[in-house]
């Protein structure tokens, strides 16, 4: 009787899952400290600058958010006038990553 040697199946590797996309969508703290950034460099509105670095140190000890949307909306409207006055780095898409936001 001889020997037969069986040769062991090919494992069959599982394809690879891909991770399922995400919805890209703007975490209010990011909009709010772009929000900061884009005032900043058009150097206007010193107290809702004040407000929002105040907001954002408070959202970052207690995870709460309602003052960062009470900062963005107040902020949209001064960069929707700002619009109108066709200040430079005032674009539409930067209005409307944080109308998405407040969403």
């Amino acid at each position: 009787m001889a020997k037969t040697t069986t040769k062991p199946a090919a494992e069959k590797k599982a394809p690879a899952k891909k991770a399922a996309a995400k919805p890209k969508t703007l975490s209010i703290e990011k909009v709010s400290e772009d929000i900061l950034a884009k005032l900043k460099s058009l150097n206007i509105e010193q107290q809702l600058q004040a407000d929002i670095e105040w907001c954002l140190g408070s959202y970052r000890y207690d995870q709460n958010p309602v003052g960062l949307y009470d900062i963005a909306s107040r902020a949209l409207t001064v960069f929707k006038q700002e619009q109108e006055k066709k200040t430079k780095g005032v674009t539409a898409a930067f209005i409307s990553g944080i109308e998405k936001a407040l969403k």
